[in-house]
């Protein structure tokens, strides 16, 4: 199969795609080209998820707005199916790879489900067939890692025996279906004509701009937009943290900051969580030390994300200590697992780091989150007895909670906003300790 064989099976909607990974990325693009009439082989080699997905059920638990039914669809028409076994891949012609590419505790990125997933597609991978990399990658990553390991492991050559382009997702949880259809995406080929291969492929689902592009613009870009946004939160949590020591209300000077022209300053918070921001700005960066960039902004920006649940904690350990209790021994509510509202999603969640540092001073932690299995139930019965409630994430739940109801439940009445849940300022209320990040309380 030739290039134009393979741009008229696109075109003709005949062309057999396999979209390896079944999680936040490529469930959603698997389930979506299926809709589209596309013969879709979802792959995932974690036990039971393919069985899962063929039985019609949706993995991901958090609100997805029309994910369930479009599954649904897929796996009735049989238009789309799930498998763990590679060998069932020898007939496809597209490969889109969506898989986990994580950093370790060193910043270093940690490629093992990629290798593996080009490992295994190579051993099947038919002459003349399209592979794309959704997966976030560092820069160059395609051309030192991915090129040569699919040349060595399948025995074909680019652009002869095989097509390859990186096309990054930018997606979010609660978002997964909109934000494919309507954000635009950076279409990187190892050839021009590669890339408008793979633009007439995802046109038929994305209603956005399809900017063709090469391998190492696309790959920058993906984790450009991740990092900017790293700093520019950061950012806004230093003011924050700036506007608590001057007795300011970050929350008001925010508002009037972003009433001048051309100014957009961020949200503070208390932590960045989830699997890209606080992974995407080390895979810009990695490997440029060696090549004589001397790093500085983007690290700092890190470092400051990582410390706000700890500032979380003191802040906690202030308002307990205003109504006359230690942290030590207290027991206290955690609201919010998850690493974003009305997600199941907890990559990376800031309130893991909260929670270990209350084990560290002898706090007994006590979770509620309305999304996860582990920690859902009744928020009020979870939190009675508690000494003091923490909100780590603006949940829609908790921005209806009956105050009294929680109140009456707290053995104090302490309350530690770190998203501003509760926007009427519950501080003017003398019976509550409230503290609001970024507020002197």
């Amino acid at each position: 199969m030739n290039l134009n064989e393979l741009r008229a099976r696109i075109a003709n909607k005949t062309a057999k795609l396999a979209v390896i990974g079944q999680g936040y990325v490529g469930l959603p693009v698997a389930a979506l080209f299926a809709g589209q009439g596309f013969d879709v082989l979802g792959v995932d080699i974690k036990p039971g998820l393919a069985e899962k997905i063929n039985a019609g059920i949706n993995p991901i638990e958090g609100f997805e707005p029309g994910l369930a039914e479009l599954l649904k669809e897929g796996i009735s028409s049989g238009r789309l199916r799930a498998t763990a076994d590679y060998k069932e891949l020898a007939d496809r012609d597209v490969f889109i790879v969506a898989v986990e590419t994580p950093v370790d505790d060193n910043h270093i990125p940690r490629y093992n489900a990629l290798r593996a997933a080009l490992t295994s597609l190579a051993s099947v991978m038919k002459h003349g067939a399209l592979v794309i990399i959704e997966s976030t990658i560092a820069p160059r990553t395609m051309n030192d890692l991915v090129l040569p390991l699919l040349e060595k492991q399948s025995g074909k050559k680019v652009n002869e025996g095989f097509y390859l382009g990186n096309c990054p997702e930018r997606v979010m949880p609660g978002k997964l279906l909109n934000n494919l259809r309507k954000m635009s995406r950076v279409v990187g080929g190892m050839t021009p004509e590669t890339s408008e291969m793979m633009i007439a492929l995802y046109k038929n689902f994305v209603e956005a701009d399809l900017d063709p592009a090469d391998c190492i613009t696309a790959e920058l870009v993906k984790t450009v937009e991740n990092a900017y946004r790293d700093v520019q939160i950061a950012f806004a949590n230093e003011v924050a943290l700036v506007a608590e020591a001057a007795g300011g209300d970050v929350w008001k000077v925010r508002e009037l900051v972003n009433k001048s022209p051309q100014r957009q300053m961020h949200l503070p918070g208390a932590g960045v969580g989830g699997h890209c921001i606080p992974k995407d700005p080390w895979l810009l960066v990695h490997g440029a030390e060696e090549r004589g960039v001397h790093l500085r902004l983007i690290p700092a920006a890190r470092s400051v994300n990582d410390s706000m649940p700890l500032h979380m904690v003191k802040l906690l350990e202030d308002a307990l200590a205003k109504v006359g209790r230690s942290i030590l021994d207290a027991r206290i509510a955690v609201l919010g697992y998850s690493y974003l509202e009305d997600s199941d999603d907890t990559r990376n969640s800031p309130t893991r780091s909260l929670v270990a540092r209350l084990y560290e001073l002898g706090a007994e932690p006590v979770i509620h989150d309305p999304w996860i299995t582990e920690y859902n139930g009744d928020v009020y019965e979870k939190v009675k007895g508690c000494d003091a409630a923490m909100v780590m994430v603006a949940h829609s739940a908790y921005k209806e909670l009956d105050l009294e109801k929680l109140k009456s439940a707290l053995r104090s009445p302490v309350l530690v906003d770190g998203r501003r849940v509760f926007v009427n300022n519950q501080g003017d209320d003398s019976a509550w300790r409230y503290s609001l990040l970024g507020k002197m309380g």
